[in-house]
């Protein structure tokens, strides 16, 4: 640029400037309205961006949330194994026409398994650190809480299902060397133990829980240590709950029948403390979770309805402390989905069965008959005749 062109630009800038100084000395309200009209125009601009990067980050929301969803449905598995019972009833001959792998029949009625329902392992480990592995052997800390998601899309409802952590289970024993030992009937907690901590004990423990529901599918799964509970609980805003057990000795606003709102330490304390030297003090614990999951999920539905991104942001916040083998975008399809369906307290189901002592320690067993029929309840659906 020329010296000329400079003088040039630079008595441009003079007289714009001049011209400014007179509206304002001759028609301040000219000026006025000239200042607002910028400042209006600058206001539209950025509302457009606004609008853009809004549009943009919901179409790139929903994107994840359809990877997600393909990526779910492409882990399908065969139906649960429920021969044993279904060899013990006759066919009539009309059904034998019809019949079609993997249905069974039970007290005279038909089921087929719902081949879109999903369903998950929530594991609440005994960890208060975040995720690091651990030696082989037994030190890959134990399931102390375990649940099953059930997201069923013909219902649009959840289920959740508790299992206590002293259920007598078949489970897989390990060597310090991680190599196969044998199966034993053990408290099912322990399965998580055999193993590095990470994805190596999920799997196995996912494996000896599906196993207990007679080969149960299960889509996915994810390990939480214990101290990853007050992040969570306080990312929904914190959960209601009627005191059912009083645990003043460890948090002195947890008095039995006392109504509060659980924040940060107080909620972990709600859902993992217990006495161990009181007999069935795992049921009991088990009965808090229960009732603590329930106001969780009603408050994490509200939260994500307002912001979609929040299940997301929870993801990321707790990734250190938890061992998932879901993704991402996984995670986005299913929080967005689980929104929409419906949780009633009738939704949580637990294990029937009886608490026993053994030789050492507390032993769980679970109702065989009613297991059988609360997976055909949650999991099957009848087969009409038409």
């Amino acid at each position: 640029m020329t010296v000329w062109s400079v003088d040039v630009e630079n008595k441009k800038k003079r007289d714009r400037k001049a011209e400014l100084e007179k509206d304002l000395l001759l028609d301040p309200e000219k000026w006025k309205k000239r200042k607002r009209a910028k400042r209006k125009r600058f206001l539209s601009v950025m509302a457009a961006q606004l609008v853009i990067l809004t549009a943009t980050a919901a179409a790139a929301f929903q994107i994840v949330r359809m990877v997600g969803k393909s990526s779910l449905l492409g882990r399908a598995q065969a139906a649960p194994d429920l021969m044993p019972i279904q060899a013990e009833e006759a066919l009539s001959e009309e059904e034998q026409s019809k019949w079609q792998e993997g249905w069974v029949k039970y007290r005279g009625k038909v089921y087929a398994y719902k081949e879109d329902i999903l369903t998950f392992l929530i594991m609440g480990i005994d960890k208060d650190s975040d995720v690091r592995q651990a030696q082989e052997g037994t030190n890959g800390g134990q399931a102390d809480a375990l649940f099953l998601a059930v997201l069923d899309p013909d219902e649009k409802a959840i289920r959740v299902i508790g299992i206590n952590r002293n259920t007598m289970a078949d489970i897989d024993v390990y060597n310090e060397e991680g190599a196969y030992v044998t199966m034993t009937k053990a408290q099912i907690a322990v399965q998580h133990g055999f193993g590095n901590g990470l994805e190596e004990s999920c799997e196995r423990q996912v494996k000896a829980v599906g196993r207990l529901f007679y080969n149960l599918p299960i889509h996915g799964y994810a390990a939480v240590n214990m101290s990853a509970i007050p992040t969570i609980n306080d990312a929904v805003g914190g959960v209601d709950v009627k005191v059912l057990e009083d645990l003043t000795q460890t948090d002195s606003a947890l008095k039995e029948g006392e109504t509060v709102h659980l924040t940060g330490e107080s909620a972990y304390v709600y859902v993992r403390e217990r006495d161990t030297a009181e007999f069935a003090s795992a049921d009991r614990r088990l009965q808090r979770q229960k009732q603590y999951l329930e106001a969780f999920i009603g408050a994490a539905k509200q939260a994500v309805k307002k912001d979609f991104s929040a299940a997301l942001d929870l993801y990321g916040a707790i990734s250190s402390q938890m061992v998932t083998d879901l993704s991402m975008d996984e995670a986005a399809y299913l929080a967005t989905v689980a929104a929409d369906f419906s949780f009633s307290p009738d939704g949580f189901l637990t294990l029937e069965g009886e608490t026993v002592m053994g030789e050492r320690f507390e032993e769980f067993y679970a109702d065989e008959d009613a297991l059988y029929e609360m997976i055909l309840d949650v999991f099957y659906e009848e087969v009409k005749n038409d």
